[in-house]
């Protein structure tokens, strides 16, 4: 193995694009996991993935073979991501654009606002813990824990991200960030107490069905069959007290039955109906939504991804259209035979 690897190494530093491709892609999908849970955002994330393997293939002259390659390009990658913290102004909140639909006053505004939600397609396999991780891969890349991550500073949230969620060592992650194993301890210190008190309501409700299991599957069609029939009542009855639903890039939040409830039966007004095509976003049951036209196409309006608790629903989260293709979902539905 390690002379295949000596060879790969020899000759991508000569200039072959193949080996170099034979070298990276074993980690490609895991770096960019990685880059996603640092930036919140799929297409951040592919844009740092991106810049991440053009500085190895440029760098791959200082490789001095001491660490793993994989760690090697965790090093990297974690670096152009906190330069992206760094740097990038987020993208900018968007005003409610739903024509005819006058919200009900927030909650209160969301923090993060660039969140976006990752394709299920490709987390197969991307996984690699080591014993030290602290986290599942369910709960480490759930739409919870990526949008805590996103409040901490950016040198606490590469900390804990390498050493809880990944596993590596205090001395590897010192290594990656240029610094000291006393000043990694410090960071994970105050990243974890940080985290808790973002998370702190989450750890006393029940936990979500395992996925595809036959709980998850029976409230998803709940969820499913009350929402295109438009049926308040039958939707409320799914949800926990609590529920909690967020729209990005949109900062409205809404926390609570009732005012769910009420936002709910705005959107179905006026004889909006909908239709869901299923999907799964960090590990999570999620829809493609296709408003009904009068015409029959069937419009896409975003993608629903939601928050399981038992054998209810705790949280929505709302994302643009632009996402769907990330998902292998179109724009558009056909034309129903028997529009409305």
């Amino acid at each position: 193995m390690e002379l295949v690897r000596a060879d790969l190494i020899g000759r991508a530093r000569a200039g072959d694009g193949e080996a170099f491709r034979a070298l990276t892609e074993p980690y490609r999908r895991e770096l960019q996991v990685h880059c996603y849970r640092m930036l919140g955002s799929f297409q951040d994330a592919e844009d740092a993935l991106q810049d991440t393997l053009l500085a190895a293939w440029r760098g791959l002259g200082g490789f001095d073979g001491r660490a793993a390659i994989r760690t090697w390009l965790y090093r990297i990658a974690t670096n152009r991501c906190l330069s992206a913290l760094r740097s990038a102004s987020r993208r900018p909140v968007k005003e409610w654009d739903i024509p005819g639909v006058e919200p009900p006053e927030p909650t209160r505004l969301g923090e993060v606002s660039w969140l976006e939600p990752y394709p299920d397609t490709l987390l197969e396999g991307t996984i690699d813990l080591r014993p030290e991780a602290r986290y599942e891969q369910t709960e480490s890349i759930s739409l919870a824990f990526v949008t805590a991550l996103q409040v901490l500073p950016p040198r606490q949230l590469a900390v804990l991200i390498l050493r809880d969620v990944l596993g590596f060592h205090a001395n590897e992650v010192a290594d990656m960030l240029d610094t000291t194993v006393e000043s990694v301890k410090s960071a994970l210190k105050r990243a974890r107490a940080g985290l808790q008190r973002r998370r702190s309501t989450a750890t006393d409700r029940e936990p979500p069905p395992a996925a595809d299991s036959p709980a998850e599957d029976a409230i998803v069609a709940k969820f499913v069959s009350a929402y295109e029939s438009a049926d308040i009542d039958a939707l409320v009855a799914l949800l926990t007290d609590d529920v909690f639903v967020s729209m990005p890039p949109l900062p409205f939040e809404y926390e609570g039955r009732d005012v769910v409830a009420r936002f709910c039966g705005l959107l179905f007004g006026a004889g909006r109906r909908f239709d869901l095509v299923p999907t799964r976003a960090n590990g999570q049951p999620a829809f493609g939504a296709y408003l009904r036209a009068p015409t029959g196409i069937r419009h896409g309006t975003g993608l629903f991804v939601l928050t399981l608790a038992g054998d209810r629903v705790c949280g929505m989260t709302r994302f643009e259209n632009s996402v769907l293709p990330s998902f292998g979902l179109p724009r558009s539905l056909p034309r129903l035979r028997n529009p409305g």
